[in-house]
């Protein structure tokens, strides 16, 4: 690691490129930061590594978890300070300190304020997308899940072009929002699925009609963040990836920045806020610091994402927490990159085993569980990575999965590569999955009998109202349990994908970056994956990753703009 003598020789400034405030990144995280400084009166930069902006955000379903924001407020949903606070204590524990879980659940309200006061965003409630233990004292199986609403991509005008790109795009273009999918899943079996369906398409038609393009989920948060800072005139620097931190005297002072071949520092005067993602695309990384089997292929984080701000925290003296950790969630191997499963392991139908033959977990739970149960479980003897979704055609018929239509023909380039397999009987897809036969029988067997009385007696699938959201209500008794039991019979492989890694630099109540002794490094913050989760190891619910992210990278802004002096702009 350099000395702070090696950091100032490489950093001589250049006083044309002098700002308040530095922020790396331009996910949601670093959008909010920079629009939030901005707004105090700081000059400010926003830098990102690829030639696209929004980052993971703008991959993601756009989900914003904080309790009692104003758009939840303004639905009816019955939230309170005390219930939010008594759930993050029950479900987080003391892996993250109580001051810092206070600071997310004390600011959240006022930074969905003003996010929604700064760019053209409205938020809606997602009903019913349940916290992900609303069992839990103080959860809500209701949901505290709000998405943006549908939001024109006029607004960008040039800058539409460089929008990064969404995770799954949809089918013909359509504008299908967190609340759509969960009845689009339902298509062939309910009506409120086929009439969402009609919907969505229909305002699919309404906009070719306007000649409009509505961007949803991750696309329509990043955007409408980049109208704000367009509004707020803070310059975006793409394709200017960060190569170091500038250290004067145990202050960062600014950042040693790429641009094509020429290497430039942007001077921060009052703060540098790194929101560089996580390191999910680090294969060295992932493999120093998480368990084997892993590697960078399984993610659906943004390419960019290789843990370039957190080893440049590393390099300053800085601490990390919580780098074996991620996002996780259960995935299929396709051909053209990971699929992460939502509904299709939780519908009825289906059941997971791991290579003894052997159900491991409740296919339901949260998917953050769902991968640590593959890693907990994980030994020679019966090897839980990759496992197997056992499922069989009356729930090819019935449901959507990955992304195709019921009954839609699986692609010959999915069975191909090994994603999948199919077989007539279940002990012919045992020999093709090289699972025992006698095992896998006897599991779904065992399996067939709970989804007939409506009860898991080994892991209780259905019993959650979590588990219950993506389930089928028309299927009784039980909205998640149904008979595997209809040929021809598929397995798909699953391994333990993520949404990017929750471990990163340590930080305080403020966003600043700690040392390992406790002391905050001067002029450096953190918020987003490259910090460590103030989820600690769980995930509270839908969108605990985007809300965490804004709000802290809120806070690294305000603390800035206090620290400078600056009073102008609404906080």
């Amino acid at each position: 690691m350099p000395d702070a003598t090696d950091l100032d020789a490489d950093c001589d400034i250049d006083h044309d490129t002098a700002y308040d405030v530095v922020v790396v990144g331009s996910g949601a995280a670093g959008m909010t930061a920079a629009l939030a400084a901005a707004r105090r009166g700081l000059r400010t930069v926003l830098v990102e590594k690829a030639a696209t902006y929004g980052g993971s955000t703008a991959r993601s379903g756009g989900g914003v978890w904080v309790p009692n924001n104003p758009a939840l407020l303004a639905a009816g949903v019955p939230d309170s300070p005390e219930q939010a606070r008594d759930y993050l204590a029950h479900i987080v524990g003391d892996v993250v300190p109580e001051d810092r879980r206070q600071a997310f659940l004390d600011n959240g309200p006022a930074v969905v304020s003003f996010v929604l006061a700064n760019t053209p965003l409205e938020l809606a409630w997602v009903p019913g997308y349940s916290d992900y233990y609303p069992e839990a004292p103080g959860g809500l199986p209701g949901g505290r899940s709000v998405e943006p609403k549908p939001l024109d991509a006029k607004l960008l005008g040039a800058d539409r072009a460089r929008l990064n790109p969404p995770y799954l795009k949809a089918p013909t273009g359509m504008a299908i929002t967190q609340a759509d999918y969960k009845w689009m899943n339902l298509m062939a079996r309910h009506p409120r699925g086929l009439l969402r369906t009609m919907r969505v398409a229909g305002r699919r038609m309404l906009s070719l009609l306007r000649r409009r393009e509505m961007l949803t989920m991750g696309q329509a948060l990043s955007a409408g963040l980049r109208v704000g800072l367009s509004r707020a005139g803070v310059p975006l620097l793409l394709e200017t990836p960060l190569v170091d931190l500038c250290v004067e005297d145990g202050r960062v002072t600014g950042v040693e920045v790429a641009r094509g071949e020429e290497k430039v520092v942007l001077r921060a005067r009052h703060g540098v806020v790194l929101t560089s993602g996580g390191f999910e695309r680090n294969e060295r990384m992932r493999k120093e610091y998480q368990r084997e089997p892993i590697t960078a292929d399984w993610t659906v984080g943004a390419v960019e994402n290789t843990g370039d701000g957190i080893e440049a925290g590393l390099r300053a003296g800085a601490a990390v927490d919580l780098m074996d950790d991620a996002w996780w969630g259960p995935s299929i191997e396709l051909p053209r990159g990971p699929y992460f499963c939502l509904a299709e392991r939780t519908l009825p139908g289906c059941v997971l085993v791991n290579q003894a033959g052997e159900r491991f977990v409740n296919e339901a739970s949260p998917y953050v569980d769902a991968v640590h149960a593959m890693y907990d479980g994980h030994t020679e003897d019966k090897p839980h990575i990759p496992a197997w979704l056992i499922l069989d055609q009356r729930y090819r018929n019935r449901y959507v999965f990955a992304g195709l239509g019921p009954r839609q023909p699986l692609p010959g380039k999915w069975f191909k590569s090994g994603a999948l397999h199919k077989a007539a009987t279940l002990g012919e897809l045992a020999k093709r999955i090289d699972v025992p036969t006698d095992a896998l029988v006897s599991t779904v067997e065992r399996f067939n009998g709970f989804a007939r009385t409506g009860r898991d007696e080994d892991f209780q699938r259905g019993e959650s109202a979590y588990d219950r959201y993506y389930g089928d209500p028309r299927n009784k008794p039980n909205p998640c349990l149904g008979p595997v039991d209809k040929a021809p019979f598929y397995a798909v492989r699953i391994v333990p994908g993520d949404l990017g890694t929750k471990g990163g630099l340590r930080t305080d109540t403020h966003a600043r970056v700690l040392r390992g002794d406790g002391t905050a490094i001067p002029g450096l913050y953190a918020a987003g994956n490259a910090s460590a989760a103030v989820m600690g190891h769980t995930y509270a619910g839908p969108g605990a990753t985007l809300g965490p992210a804004m709000v802290f990278g809120y806070l690294a802004a305000q603390d800035i703009a206090d620290r400078a002096g600056t009073t102008g702009g609404t906080r």
